[in-house]
Formats: structure tokens, C-alpha cells, sequence
């Protein structure tokens, strides 16, 4: 490449933005496009260890002067890691006759042509050099391809007349993943095709991940790359500073939230080799194997350095030792061992990932084994957004999908849930086009829609609550009549710190952590509760009192602490107790035989709500019919600290409520609602609910019996609920408060 005479920067390598990713661009800042003298769009060479060809676009406000910022696959291309410097500077590219690629996975025969219209659609203007690495974002792993022969020679750019042929090996099916294969693809179609190897000018095989697909994780990436990345390619900065580099980090977090992907992304950003480990697979029946399996997994790490030694579930093998595990405690001894035995030059690191860190025996936890622990936890919305910026950004999105407003809406989501999420989108729409008799070239073209991902949010649930059966109640505050002083108490206390967020900091104040919702049976307190959790859009946890009591000393304020670990992950959620003066009766008032049970899990209660404080995200509702009966220190300040009373309805209120139930029903001209109000007298929200049910099936079975079966479901229009129906309904349902 003939570019050495144009005008050059040197710049600072930074991670691409999540949406660039697999689009072949540099961003650079104004100041570096200018002293480039090039334009959006135009062709600049990255010169690092090796040479790449991208477009030039523009960073955003916010970028620092100096950096470049490229995606995983460029940055393997030019041979760079984050933090290094390149060069840039201007090149002349040609319209290319004709491009050959290799993939490095297995191919069908039968997929050729998709594979080359796909390359070419996605590739259009692109530039591209012989040697170079490209990825196909939409078949994900298995969508990385090498750039073969290239005509003319050097830089060329692909478009509309460019003749795309891809070299798939014979007899195998596709080309093999590697050198072997993608050799073999060259050779077999008469081309040569240069593979990634050591010392050979092309970048190595990926492990499948870069720093571009980890969506949410800026901060905790940044930690595991200073424990990992710099004592694996910088071992010397640590003997300058004269200390040894970290042995080993402990990722730890809910399920699905990125933990083996980070592994995963650090070990194909250094070039190190990358062993996995699954923890039940070193374990075995007969003695010393499992340690011997340990030992070959050490000795392959040194063998290969630098390396990652990755244990996936490292609780499997790592527990806490005690004298009934025989097999487990040597295994454990074992590990301390070996990595007791790491050399200091700090080629071989160990990461550990678990979701269980406390069951991981403390030996293990300590410096000079696992030096630092980081929490991989539930992302924010920021991190949400990133995350479907990860999975969106090779999927066909409809205008109508607001990303912005999916990554609001999916409190408590992980990675994996948002992965699911995005992949349940995309089959709920080619279900739709398949549906409407969409032919093979039809569904081709097929769109994501916003209707396709709330198809998609019906069946995928948040997987750190699903053990608590969180749910998202779909019924709102309409639903509920009446009631309107305790629904805005209520939405001043949820509500509000959601959506006012800055107003609550500015004024330094704190919201309400706990509420509690006291009065008679039936006055509508549980259904407050869930349709404050519709109204505001959070994840809710409904806990009934009795079920969290168990007869083994620890468990039921075991199950207490779980449910408030995982309400805080999946924050903004609603914690609620319903009859609480089942498990929150006075202490020392001797309430029978499981009092001591309740006086603990009472404890355990009083504990977890003091630290409410510190989490705004999080609040705790609790509903009895007997406050008189709770423990005092539970309705403190700080704890249940807003007592809403939620009386029996007045007149007016029973009209509501009566609204709310009878409104759409098919009601007789004798039948006033105004009237049955001020005559049911006593009767709570759930007592007017079973009048009208009562009366409406008073209604169906007599029309039932004078028009019978098929005659009755025909003339269905004409059905009718009369006073009479209503009238033997009360006399049947008498009032909860006479």
C-alpha cells in the first residue's frame, strides 16, 4: 500500500461504540479528521503491527482528542489492543472486480449463494485488503470470514458490480475453523487464501467475543482488563514496580449477566490461549484422578503461555471443605496448590466465575490466590440499552421499535435475558410473516416490529426473580375503585422517586422505604398492591406471610435475606408481604408454638429493611387486617414507615367500586347502580364484587334454562342482569362489616 506520503496522525486505540461493531469504521475526532484532510466515509489505513483498511466517520461530542476508536475485529487486524498507539493516514482505494472469502466454520455447499449475497450486502462499500478478518454479525460465532484474493491487488471496496465468491473446502462441508481449513478452502478453489498463525502477518482466530459485544459492563470490564490484560502483555511494568502481577480474579453474579463472555473477550483481545475448565467435569469417582485432571489442565496453561485459565462454575469443585467431603477437600487442597505454584512472571492467570460465591471455600478468597473479586450484577437502564444495542444492531428493526423504551421496561433483566429476549423478537416476527403465507424471498425481508417485541416480553421473565415468581401485573389503578387518597400516597412514595429522580436528590430527601396497608378484610389492599406495580412498571414480588415459616432452625430467615438479594438485583421492584401479621406478630407475646420461628424471621425482617435506605429502588409493602397485632419496632420510621389505612367504602366509594365491576356487563333498565350503593351499606370492595357476580350468573342460568344450550348461546346479545338477579344476589351475600 502506497500511502506513506500522506499527511499522518498517531492516535490512542479505544473500543468501538456497541452499535459499530462489525462495520469496518474509525471514529476519530474532528481535530484528527482535519489534520488528515479526509471526509465522512473516506478510506484511511490503521498501521499497528499490521495494516487495516476502514472508513473515517465522525466520533461524538463526548470523544477525547487524540483516540481512535475501532471495533474487535479491526483491532485484530492491525494487531492492537485497547491503549496502543497506531497511525493513521489517508489511502487510495479501488472498485474491486472480484473478492474471495474463507469462513472459518463449517458450511454446506447449499449455503453459498446466502453466504455470498450476504457478504455483499453487508460489505457494500466497504474497504477491504487481502489477509483481513471480517464478521457477519448476523450469523453470530460462526459469521467470521478471511478476505482472499482480491482483483485488482491492495485496497479495493466492494459494490454492486463486485463479482463475491466464497471457498468453501470440498468433501467436509465447509471450511474447518483455523489455518487447517481455511488453507484447505484457498488450495481446493485454486486461490490463496492466508490464514491467522503466529508471525505470519494475519491476525489469529477469535474466541468468539470482543469487548464491543459486552453490553452494561464499562466499569467492571475495566477491572478484570487491569487484572488480566496488563500482567499478560505488559508482565514488565509489575517487575519495575517490583511487585508480583495478580494470579487469579473471581467474577461472581447473578446467572447470564456476562461473566464467561468477559472471560471470553479479555483472552481474544491479548491473543492469549484460552482453556476452559467446567467445574463438574474435573471430578471423578476413582482417587487422585480429579487432582491429577487439575494438574493437566496447570501444566497445558504453562505449556501455551501466555494463558487464561478460565473455571466456569467454580463452585463445583471449589466449595467450602468439611469432614464429610473426601473427594471435594483434596480437589480444593489441590487448587491452592497450583495456584500457590504459578510463577510470578504472570503469563498464566486464573478466572474464576461463580453465581454461589459464598459456598467457595475462604482459602481460595484470599490474596495471592484469587487477588480481587468483582460482582458482575443486574444492569441499570444504561446497561440495558448497550446490551440490545449488542443483540439489535444486526436485526432488521421496524421505525415503531423504540430501543430506549424496551431498555425502561425490562428492570431486573440480565444479558442472557435480554439475548432471549431479542431472539424470541425475531422468531415472533418470522411466525407473522409465516402466518400471512410469506414465500422463501418474503421472509427474507421480514422486520423486527414493537409489537413483536411485546409478544416477546409476554414470555420471557427476568432470571434473577424467577425463583421468586416476580411478576408484571397488567391491571392499573382504573381497576381499582375508589381509594383515591391511598393511590396517591402510594405514587408519591413508588412513583415518584422513579420519575423525579433528580428532584429527590437535589432536595436531599429520601422516599418512604416501607408502606404499610392496614384495614378490614376485602377492602382492596392486595389489589393495590398490584396495581401500583402495573401503574408504575416494576417487577413484583407477592410473598404471603406463612409461606416464608419453616421448622429448621435458619431457613426461614434464609428465604427472607434470598428474597431481598434478589429484589435488589432486579431493582425497581416491590417487595410484598401480604398478611404480615403472620410471621410479624409482637415478639415475646407467646403466640404459640412457632414463636420463636416468627420472633427470628421478624429479626431477620427488621435487619433487611434497614438497609432500604441505601437502595431508592426498592420498596417494601406490607398489608394486614390486625396493625394492632405487629411488632412495634416493624412500623418505626426507616422501616414500615407509611401507614395507609384502607377503609370501608362510603356511598360514593361503593358506586365506584360497583362501576368498576358492572360497567361493561349487559345491565336491566330497572337495575341502578346509584341506588345499590346506597343500599349495601357495609359491604366492602370484595363484597360488591361477588354481588355482581352472583347477579350475572343468576342472569346466565336463567337464560340457560328457559332457551337452553344452542338456543341460548344464539340469542347471547339479548341477555340481561335485572334488579331481581341483583336483589337475591344480596340477600345471599351478606356484608363482611355488619
Amino acid at each position: 500500500m502506497n500511502a506513506k506520503g500522506s499527511a499522518a496522525v498517531e492516535l490512542t486505540v479505544q473500543g468501538a461504540e456497541k452499535r459499530d461493531a462489525g462495520r469496518g469504521i474509525a471514529r476519530v475526532p474532528e481535530s484528527a479528521r482535519s489534520a488528515l484532510g479526509v471526509l465522512s466515509g473516506d478510506t484511511v489505513v490503521v498501521e499497528g503491527e499490521r495494516d487495516t483498511v476502514v472508513k473515517v466517520w465522525p466520533a461524538g461530542s463526548d470523544a477525547q482528542a487524540g483516540t481512535v476508536r475501532i471495533d474487535g475485529e479491526t483491532r485484530a487486524n492491525a494487531g492492537v489492543s485497547i491503549g496502543d498507539a497506531v497511525t493513521v493516514r489517508q489511502i487510495s482505494v479501488a472498485n474491486a472486480e472480484s473478492v474471495t472469502f474463507a469462513p472459518t466454520a463449517r458450511f454446506d455447499e447449499d449455503d453459498r449463494d446466502t453466504l455470498e449475497s450476504a457478504l455483499k450486502r453487508t460489505l457494500q462499500d466497504r474497504p477491504l485488503k487481502e489477509g483481513e478478518r471480517v464478521r457477519l454479525e448476523r450469523l453470530g460465532d460462526a459469521g467470521t470470514f478471511r478476505v482472499g484474493a482480491t482483483d485488482p491487488d491492495g485496497v479495493v471496496r466492494v459494490t454492486d458490480d463486485t463479482d463475491v465468491s466464497v471457498a468453501l473446502a470440498s468433501g467436509s462441508g465447509g471450511a474447518e475453523s483455523g489455518a487447517t481449513g481455511a488453507s484447505r478452502a484457498g488450495s481446493e478453489s485454486g486461490v490463496s487464501i492466508p490464514v491467522g498463525g503466529e508471525g505470519d502477518g494475519t491476525p489469529a482466530e477469535p474466541t468468539g467475543a470482543t469487548y464491543e459485544d459486552i453490553g452494561g459492563l464499562e466499569d467492571e470490564l475495566e477491572r478484570v482488563r487491569e487484572m488480566v490484560e496488563l500482567p499478560l502483555s505488559n508482565p514488565q511494568l509489575f517487575r519495575r514496580l517490583g511487585i508480583d502481577p495478580p494470579k487469579g480474579v473471581l467474577l461472581y453474579g447473578p446467572p447470564g449477566t456476562g461473566k464467561t463472555m468477559i472471560a471470553k473477550a479479555v483472552a481474544n483481545e491479548v491473543d492469549a490461549h484460552f482453556v476452559t475448565v467446567s467445574g463438574p467435569e474435573i471430578m471423578s469417582k476413582y482417587k487422585g484422578e480429579s487432582e491429577e485432571r487439575l494438574r493437566e489442565v496447570f501444566e497445558t496453561a504453562r505449556d501455551n503461555a501466555p494463558t487464561i485459565v478460565f473455571f466456569d462454575e467454580i463452585d463445583a469443585i471449589a466449595g467450602e471443605r468439611d469432614e464429610e467431603s473426601d473427594v471435594e477437600n483434596r480437589v480444593v487442597a489441590q487448587l491452592l496448590s497450583l495456584m500457590d505454584g504459578l510463577e510470578s512472571r504472570g503469563q498464566v492467570v486464573v478466572i474464576g466465575a461463580t453465581n454461589r460465591v459464598d459456598s467457595i471455600d475462604p482459602a481460595l478468597r484470599r490474596g495471592g490466590r484469587f487477588d480481587r473479586e468483582i460482582e458482575i450484577g443486574v444492569p441499570g437502564e444504561a446497561g440495558r440499552r448497550e446490551i440490545l444495542d449488542v443483540h439489535t444492531r444486526g436485526m432488521p428493526l421496524a421505525e415503531d421499535v423504540d430501543v430506549d423504551r424496551l431498555a425502561a421496561s425490562t428492570h431486573g433483566f440480565v444479558g442472557a435475558d435480554l439475548h432471549a429476549l431479542s431472539t424470541e423478537a425475531a422468531m415472533a416476527a418470522l411466525r407473522r410473516a409465516r402466518d400471512a403465507g410469506a414465500d422463501d424471498a418474503a421472509l427474507m425481508e421480514v422486520e423486527v416490529t414493537r409489537e413483536d417485541f411485546e409478544t416477546a416480553m409476554a414470555s420471557v421473565d427476568p432470571s434473577a426473580m424467577r425463583e421468586f415468581v416476580a411478576e408484571s401485573p397488567e391491571i392499573g389503578f382504573d381497576a381499582v375503585g375508589n381509594l383515591e387518597e391511598a393511590k396517591q400516597t402510594l405514587t408519591e412514595a413508588v412513583e415518584w422517586p422513579l420519575a423525579y429522580r433528580n428532584l429527590f436528590e437535589k432536595t436531599n430527601t429520601e422516599p418512604p422505604s416501607g408502606i404499610l396497608l392496614h384495614g378490614p378484610p376485602g377492602t382492596g389492599k392486595t389489589l393495590l398492591a398490584r396495581a401500583l406495580a402495573g401503574e408504575s412498571d416494576v417487577n413484583f414480588i407477592h410473598v404471603d406471610g406463612p409461606e416464608l415459616l419453616d421448622r429448621y432452625v435458619g431457613e426461614s430467615e434464609k428465604t427472607v435475606r434470598e428474597i431481598f438479594d434478589r429484589a435488589r438485583q432486579a431493582s425497581p421492584a416491590i417487595v410484598f408481604f401480604d398478611e404480615i401479621d403472620s410471621i410479624a406478630g409482637e415478639r415475646g407475646s407467646g403466640m404459640g408454638g412457632g414463636a420463636e420461628v416468627s420472633e427470628r424471621v421478624v429479626s431477620q425482617l427488621l435487619t433487611e429493611m434497614d438497609g432500604l435506605a441505601e437502595n431508592p429502588n426498592l420498596v417494601v409493602l406490607a398489608a394486614t387486617n390486625r396493625r394492632d397485632a405487629l411488632d412495634r419496632a416493624l412500623l418505626r420510621p426507616g422501616r414500615l414507615e407509611e401507614h395507609i389505612e384502607v377503609p370501608a367504602p362510603d356511598e360514593e366509594g361503593r358506586r365506584a367500586i360497583l362501576s368498576v365491576h358492572a360497567d361493561d356487563k349487559p345491565l336491566g333498565d330497572d337495575v341502578s347502580l346509584d341506588e345499590l350503593a346506597a343500599e349495601l351499606d357495609g359491604y366492602t370492595g370484595a363484597d360488591l364484587e361477588s354481588v355482581v357476580r352472583d347477579a350475572s350468573m343468576r342472569a346466565i342460568r336463567e337464560a340457560a334454562e328457559a332457551w337452553g344450550v344452542e338456543q341460548a348461546d344464539q340469542n347471547a346479545d339479548e341477555i340481561r342482569i335485572q334488579r331481581k338477579h341483583f336483589d337475591a344476589a344480596v340477600e345471599k351475600i351478606r356484608p363482611t362489616l355488619e
